[in-house]
């Protein structure tokens, strides 16, 4: 069990007062040693803190005073502190499993810890899960929580997993459910394998055993080409179709028994079909948001609400990890440095993107042109990183981007690159997103995967 690190301390706030520091280690809080950010969110939530913290060496105990539910004011290391619960199932589908050798250590870790699902929306099997851990969710109310379901029929789900707990690890769902815990849903839909008469018994069953699941999105199998897995594949268009025409037929059945759709396809999977994207109505709030569930109607929303000039009003992002002050933030939203931005030059905005990002901003291009007074090309980047069907923008890599601005001719004032693609400062191959600016012929912006961030970058 490790120590957590003091990063930040918000100025002004209880811990600032009270002499707290970047760099200090957490030991104890109120004579308790937390396992996590969330046991460490209880015990400041008190009105009168004591802290034991190490600076230099030596143990400093400090005394805090502040009003019961008011915000320390700090930002720690870590999530967990203890120790994070890793993933022993060895799915074939895992995009662990489909990583080039060589990239950074963090990358390679599988868990399957359900603080993390609460804190940030990660997926767990359960498989792992105890009747401790029930315990505690339930007492501390830890929810929603996100469990790949995959499969309800126990064979499948354990072929898939490469675990035979995981035959029977759903029944930790059905206890969760039966507590009132909020629970997300997912299935990796690989065809052949769990797509076509599987996924219509999954959608079956999860109506009838399961009604009372938040939802359950339905993510299309993405196949890198470091990939040695021999029956997994891509989808071809027409079960592509085939698997989207069975997700609409249960959320027809659902919604009449349940009084919700229940099942969502993601973003990819229309793509994939060359289907049309439902109307917002359908995705009944956007409950799986950033699993790339209504990403592309909701950007298409916040068009129309910014064209009327109407108050705007925008999706939920999945996960409750915001909720807690002290917890670090992880992926794109971490943090980047601050530097001057490069004025943007003469020319038109480029949208730097990935092969599913293009074909999603094409519909729109002109009227972003209409909104933000300045010409928009879209530049699509084919990710050769990792190669196979990976085509969405948050995974591309900053080797990528960089071929794809040194090869580009086309006039350009500004690139504007998403967001998603970047951990911090670095992309995925730990390429910064200096370096890729240092590739193109004009400035090279990081900006929300939003109409509000794209039409912030197009703004000399």
């Amino acid at each position: 069990m490790s120590y957590p690190t003091i990063l930040e301390v918000v100025p002004g706030s209880p811990a600032a007062t009270a002499g707290l520091a970047a760099g200090d280690e957490l030991l104890a809080v109120n004579g308790v040693r937390p396992s996590d950010v969330i046991e460490y969110q209880q015990l400041v939530d008190e009105d009168d803190v004591e802290v034991v913290v190490r600076r230099a060496g030596l143990d400093i105990d400090l005394a805090i005073t502040k009003r019961a539910g008011e915000p320390l004011g700090l930002r720690l290391s870590e999530s967990i502190f203890d120790r994070v619960q890793t993933c022993d199932n060895h799915c074939e589908f895992c995009f662990i499993y489909q990583l080039p050798p060589g990239m950074r250590q963090s990358l390679y870790l599988k868990d399957d810890d359900y603080r993390l699902s609460f804190l940030y929306g990660n997926f767990t099997t359960l498989t792992r899960f105890t009747e401790l851990d029930l315990v505690r969710v339930v007492e501390e109310r830890l929810g929603p929580l996100y469990v790949s379901v995959h499969a309800t029929d126990p064979e499948v789900r354990a072929s898939m997993l490469r675990n035979p707990r995981g035959a029977t690890s759903l029944r930790w769902l059905r206890a969760l459910l039966a507590q009132g815990v909020s629970v997300h849903g997912q299935v990796v839909l690989c065809p052949t394998i769990n797509a076509g008469d599987v996924l219509e018994r999954t959608c079956a069953e999860v109506v009838a055993r399961y009604p009372a699941l938040a939802s359950v999105g339905i993510v299309p199998l993405g196949v890198s080409r470091f990939s040695t897995a021999q029956r997994l594949r891509p989808h071809t268009l027409g079960e592509a179709r085939r698997d989207l025409d069975i997700v609409h037929r249960w959320q027809a059945v659902a919604r009449e028994r349940l009084g919700t759709r229940m099942f969502y396809a993601s973003d990819e999977l229309y793509l994939m079909a060359g289907y049309d994207f439902p109307a917002s109505e359908a995705y009944e709030g956007f409950p799986q948001h950033e699993n790339g569930i209504g990403m592309v109607r909701a950007l298409y929303d916040e068009l129309d609400v910014l064209e009327r000039g109407t108050a705007l009003e925008l999706p939920t992002l999945t996960g409750e990890w915001r909720t807690i002050p002290a917890a670090p933030a992880e992926g794109y939203r971490a943090p980047r440095s601050t530097g001057r931005r490069a004025d943007a030059a003469d020319g038109p905005a480029v949208l730097v993107t990935g092969e599913y990002g293009a074909l999603a901003l094409a519909p729109i291009r002109e009227r972003l042109e209409g909104l933000g007074g300045r010409e928009v090309r879209i530049l699509p980047v084919r990710n050769e990183f990792f190669g196979g069907n990976v085509a969405v923008a948050g995974l591309l890599a900053g080797e990528d981007l960089q071929r794809a601005l040194r090869a580009d001719s086309g006039p350009a004032g500004v690139y504007l690159v998403p967001d998603v693609a970047l951990r911090g400062d670095v992309f995925l191959d730990d390429v910064t997103l200096e370096a890729v600016a240092a590739a193109a012929r004009a400035p090279v912006r990081a900006v929300d995967a939003t109409c509000a961030g794209l039409l912030g970058g197009l703004a000399a």
